[in-house]
């Protein structure tokens, strides 16, 4: 077998093994789909992919989980014309069918939660109501209702999620189900109605040769081993319950563990292939059985199909990051694909802001009918400058390039990537690297002219080595940001960017070479995870204190999934956490801290401060030219990975307005 093989599900073939999973968009509009979502999966069809399945629709108007989410009833039409179109691409199409009970929201709804027993929801702590026998009717009716509407609208099958955020995941878990009625005695009674249920739908539509495909999102291992599902137990489930699906995506996570259904870099790609090939030496081969678990590279998922740990593969956030990743292998051109850095950045989007789901390495993405396509010839191509070879200047000159310019980008260092190839020295965040190298790599396919240790002035800006004229784009990063405390002469303080450039260039003992032989004191007033990185990249060497104003160290992780298994790797490394505290000032051998609430301050002994605080964008050179030419990425304003490729492909985009300087 192998990943670009066709395999048949139902009575439907699928073109090859690669699924585009479900999950949140937020591109719906009054629990509908908008055509943004209509765009956003016809560009994954479009790219090669075998299998789209649609993002998750309540059942039931009892489950309102987050603001944006589908409701089947109000899905048919939208599922009509995405099925339509994804068809019209070539790619099989299912409907995600949920109830997320317990672990939904009652904000929007406002009706009480539905769940097993009255196990409080993990962030929210709101108690739900157990469910009596009329609640349960309703929902396995909406089941039966959504799966119907599917089908009118001519999907393919649908997919049950009994994974992640769902109310039958929690029937079949004792962390959930409590209940000492006949569905708590038999745990898998619901999630046998349910499919029971589907199944009788989907048999009484159509001819057996055409049968639409039942799938099933199993979580088969809860990582909660004092009362939750194990592994041993995950395979039982999808063992009883195979008869009634065509096929089974193995993944993990529970109600006290929902990161770990999608973890970020910390947690190495295929993680679940263990239990994947447990699930599939438990259910009979008639039922495929999807691997899902960060697998972002085509080369493991072609070794997993191949050897037969599963049948499918779901590369999600691969294909949200390059779209084109099957057309691309089928071409022979795996080694362009734009890599997914599982940052969790921009496509983990279940969050108070109600971002629209994206990528940082392909912004594009969820944007598909607001953003200028990257793609055709300028109409008056010209020559481009790009001053800065991090994120934004390679952006900028891959764009440009690819739209016909010509381009030379200049960096004053000896090396391209800027920040991102800091941040990825540090621990857990190796696959920042990655974007970096496809970036450069595509820049000099495209023939960009790359000149490494060029510095950059504003006289030499204007003078004649630089051409006759060409459109600049300055995309000089970041400097370094004021520093809100108090310094003594003698102190030892260094900015994050220095400790990490030294970490890069010469490994951890160029780096502890800055910071002396004491203890270190990490500076986080953002809580975004540069600080959490020192701290881990220096505690295995050095004692480290970590000091934020927050409540919670590495607040902003949350945002990503990392937060509190940043919080668990920091105590699993000995680092002291200082919350609630503020810096206040930093002399030889010692630093002063106060309590936010309190006022009281305390001094800790340190050899160095490390300050992981806000930077400044290096504007310097746009200024004394005049503020006449372009800019991109942290010159412009230091924000995050995502802004800089936008800005830099915005840049690139806006040459031919602009003209040359």
């Amino acid at each position: 077998m192998s990943l670009l093989e066709p395999l048949q599900l139902g009575g439907r073939v699928a073109r090859n093994r690669v699924v585009f999973g479900s999950h949140e968009t937020n591109l719906g509009h009054r629990r509908a789909l908008s055509p943004q979502a209509l765009a956003y999966y016809r560009r994954r069809a479009a790219g090669g992919a075998g299998i789209i399945v649609l993002e998750a629709a309540s059942v039931h108007v009892s489950d309102w989980p987050y603001e944006r989410a589908p409701l089947a009833e109000s899905c048919r039409d939208d599922w009509a014309v995405i099925g339509e179109a994804i068809h019209a691409e070539g790619a099989l199409v299912l409907a995600g069918l949920n109830h997320a009970g317990g672990q939904g929201a009652s904000a929007f709804s406002q009706a009480p939660l539905l769940a097993p027993s009255r196990v409080p929801e993990v962030n929210t702590r709101e108690v739900p109501k157990a469910m009596e026998d009329g609640d349960i009717e309703a929902v396995v009716s909406g089941f039966a209702s959504a799966t119907r509407l599917a089908l009118d609208a001519g999907l393919d099958g649908v997919e049950v999620n009994a994974g992640q955020h769902s109310l039958i995941r929690q029937f079949l878990s004792g962390l959930t189900n409590q209940r000492r009625d006949p569905w708590g005695e038999d745990r898998l009674a619901f999630a046998r109605r349910v499919l029971e249920t589907v199944r009788g739908e989907v048999d009484s539509f159509g001819s057996s040769d055409q049968r639409p495909i039942v799938g099933l999102r199993l979580s088969c291992d809860e990582l909660a081993p004092w009362a939750g599902i194990v592994p041993d137990a995950g395979a039982e489930i999808a063992a009883a319950l195979a008869p009634l699906v065509d096929c089974i995506t193995v993944v993990r996570g529970a109600i006290y563990s929902v990161g770990a259904t999608r973890p970020d870099g910390h947690v190495a790609p295929g993680f679940n292939l263990e239990l994947t090939r447990q699930v599939r030496a438990a259910v009979p081969a008639t039922v495929a059985v999807i691997a899902q678990g960060s697998i972002i590279d085509v080369a493991m998922a072609e070794e997993i199909i191949a050897s037969g740990a599963a049948d499918l593969v779901e590369m999600t956030r691969a294909q949200i990051a390059d779209p084109d990743l099957v057309a691309k292998t089928a071409a022979g051109d795996a080694g362009r694909i734009r890599p997914c850095i599982l940052c969790n950045q921009a496509c983990s989007v279940r969050d108070n802001r109600n971002p629209i789901v994206s990528c940082v390495g392909e912004p594009s993405a969820g944007h598909e009918l607001d953003d200028q396509p990257v793609t055709g010839r300028a109409t008056s191509p010209t020559s481009v400058l790009v001053v800065g070879g991090g994120v934004a200047g390679m952006e900028a000159a891959r764009v440009a390039a690819l739209r016909g310019h010509q381009v030379r980008l200049v960096e004053r260092r000896s090396w391209l990537g800027g920040a991102i190839r800091l941040g990825a020295s540090a621990p857990g965040r190796e696959r920042l690297a990655t974007l970096a190298d496809w970036l450069e790599a595509e820049c000099r396919a495209l023939g960009v002219r790359i000149e490494l240790d060029h510095d950059v002035d504003a006289t030499r800006l204007e003078t004649a080595e630089h051409g006759a004229g060409p459109v600049v784009i300055l995309a000089t990063g970041a400097r370094h940001g004021l520093l809100p405390f108090g310094i003594e002469t003698g102190a030892t303080v260094l900015q994050a960017r220095t400790l990490l450039d030294a970490h890069l260039q010469g490994g951890i003992d160029a780096a502890l070479a800055l910071v002396g032989n004491g203890p270190i004191l990490v500076w986080d007033p953002i809580g975004g995870p540069i600080a959490v990185s020192i701290a881990e990249l220096l505690a295995g060497a050095r004692p480290v204190e970590l000091v934020t104003h927050d409540q919670v160290v590495g607040n902003l992780l949350a945002r990503s999934g990392d937060m509190g298994t940043a919080n668990v790797r920091l105590h699993g490394a000995g680092v002291t956490l200082h919350k609630r505290s503020l810096l206040r000032e930093v002399g030889p051998g010692w630093a002063d801290v106060e309590a936010v609430y309190t006022g009281e301050r305390r001094r800790l002994e340190v050899s160095a401060v490390v300050a992981c605080g806000h930077e400044l964008g290096e504007d310097a050179l746009w200024r004394t030219t005049g503020e006449r030419h372009l800019q991109a990425g942290d010159a412009v304003a230091p924000r995050t990975l995502y802004e800089a490729v936008l800005e830099g492909r915005r840049a690139a985009l806006a040459i031919e307005r602009s003209g040359p300087a």
